[in-house]
């Protein structure tokens, strides 16, 4: 059974930042992509950034860029979201996913995690 499980998540002030972390198991991801998205209270899901998994081929959103770094780490068969400058808009629910092959976009994707919840205050 395929399992995403997230963790790292918490309160911190504006400026701080938080380490999040996605454990997968149950099967192996080589030729996967795996991707953080959050949602905030009323908001929409978004991208936030994806890694594939076998090259460590990154992309991020816009609102993240250079603020946020995606790695992995494969024997211990985790996924990092690194988040500094953090500010109260990055306040969201963040969810890992995991599809087969493809690009963030691509479609959609075929596990995710139960999510951790981030909130910066001001």
């Amino acid at each position: 059974q395929v399992q995403l499980v997230e963790s790292g998540g918490g309160l911190v002030q504006a400026g701080g930042s938080l380490r999040l972390s996605c454990a997968a198991s149950g099967r192996n991801f080589s030729w996967y992509l795996l991707a953080w998205f959050r949602q905030a209270l009323g908001k929409e899901r978004e991208f936030v950034a994806s890694i594939t998994w076998t090259g460590g081929a990154t992309y991020y959103a816009d609102s993240v860029k250079d603020r946020f770094t995606i790695s992995r780490d494969k024997p211990k068969n985790t996924m990092y979201l690194q988040m500094n400058s953090l500010q109260p808009e990055d306040t969201a629910v963040y969810y890992c996913a995991a599809r087969y092959g493809g690009t963030w976009s691509s479609g959609p994707y075929d596990y995710w995690g139960q999510g951790t919840q981030v909130t910066v205050s001001s």
